[in-house]
């Protein structure tokens, strides 16, 4: 898009729907408009990777970008629900695709900005006076789990299959009612069950999955022997706090992660970036230029990561493991567009579908902009 274009654009924004103007204006004595803006509201977390959004050194010309932390929980639920006050949201990438196909979903279009990835082998947990060595030892084992539709829980029984062949109806599934991190866990897309009990997936009949006990977190559930297991997106409170009956099933998990990494060539997913469908229809040019904010806020990033005049980041040794990660995985390790992340999107499809989670295989190019499957 030519400037002149997207400047033209800018000009003739208006208002959108649900009353939130995306064209802002100041005015001048007697009425007289003497500056107009859209403002783009963002939403998510204080990533390293959007610090320049954050402190306006990547932003978009000619528009009044704002950035607004929120936390998962919270994006999630409004962008979900009716409320929308976000031109620009991050969002879970696994209950966002739940919603666009099971429920036909389209509130927010999906960019291909992957803002947040992590490898999951840290996340699977035993009791320390558990027989569980191995994976495979999972076979028959019952694992509990806060929001058993959450990505990274996905990813985790994805990978348990096509890595180690353990399915996930060769475990016994025990849904907990709250995270230790006190997150909320319903109407976020993740949670199995609703108010009536039912799960809404897309389960084999007699799947084994239940809700848990009321008011019981995951790391009451393994500690006090109700579960043999745990499968988490988050850290549990009984670790962070080091407490000695729970460990990591995978003990030297940054081995385990760089090896999965090297044989399969997988930076798993969790969330991406997703703009108001009314806002696009107001502001045609918007997913491309948001795409190139963030971007930039990324190229940002890794410039401060690899500076050794001042540390930006609070470890001593980070510039080595900057240097480390780059020879592993690649010079831009966290790559952003839908070329760079066809295997992963390939995968969610698959994972969604075969877990029950969904009522059909999609095509992920379905979820983004048709602006940016170039990217």
């Amino acid at each position: 898009m030519s400037e002149s274009t997207r400047r033209e654009l800018l000009r003739s924004a208006t208002t959108v729907a649900g009353g939130l103007s995306l064209l802002g204006a100041t005015g001048a004595a007697g009425g007289e408009t003497v500056s107009k803006k859209p403002k783009i509201r963002v939403a998510g977390y204080d990533y390293d990777r959007v610090k320049g959004i954050m402190d306006g050194r990547a932003g978009i010309e000619g528009a009044d970008v704002s950035f607004h932390y929120e936390d998962i929980y919270a994006v999630n639920d409004l962008a979900f629900g009716d409320a929308r006050p976000y031109e620009v949201s991050e969002l879970g990438l696994i209950p966002y695709v739940n919603k666009f196909i099971n429920e036909d979903y389209r509130g927010y279009t999906l960019i291909p900005v992957f803002i947040s990835r992590v490898f999951r082998h840290r996340n699977v947990f035993v009791r320390s006076d558990s027989d569980i060595k191995f994976p495979r030892d999972l076979v028959g084992k019952t694992v509990g789990t806060p929001g058993y539709g959450m990505s990274a829980n996905t990813w985790i029984r994805g990978f348990l299959k096509d890595e180690y062949g353990v399915n996930a109806d060769d475990m016994e599934w025990i849904e907990t009612t709250k995270s230790s991190d006190a997150g909320e866990l319903t109407g976020s897309g993740w949670s199995a069950f609703e108010d009536n009990g039912k799960a809404p997936y897309f389960l084999p009949e007699g799947f084994p999955l239940k809700p848990g006990p009321p008011g019981v977190d995951e790391s009451e559930l393994l500690l006090s022997g109700q579960c043999d297991a745990l499968i988490t997106a988050i850290t549990p409170s009984a670790f962070i706090k080091g407490d000695t009956g729970i460990k990591r099933l995978f003990p030297d998990v940054k081995s385990t992660e760089q090896e999965y990494f090297r044989k399969t060539g997988l930076f798993p997913i969790m969330h991406v970036v997703g703009i108001r469908t009314d806002a696009i229809a107001d502001a045609p040019w918007l997913p491309r230029a948001v795409y190139d904010m963030y971007y930039a806020a990324k190229e940002i990033a890794y410039k401060d990561l690899e500076t050794t005049t001042s540390l930006k980041v609070s470890l001593p040794w980070v510039t080595q493991e900057f240097e480390d990660t780059r020879q592993l995985m690649g010079a831009d390790y966290w790559p952003y567009g839908i070329k760079a992340n066809s295997k992963e999107l390939e995968l969610v499809m698959r994972y969604t579908h075969e877990q029950g989670l969904v009522n059909r295989k999609g095509d992920f190019r379905e979820l983004f902009h048709p602006s940016t499957l170039d990217t």
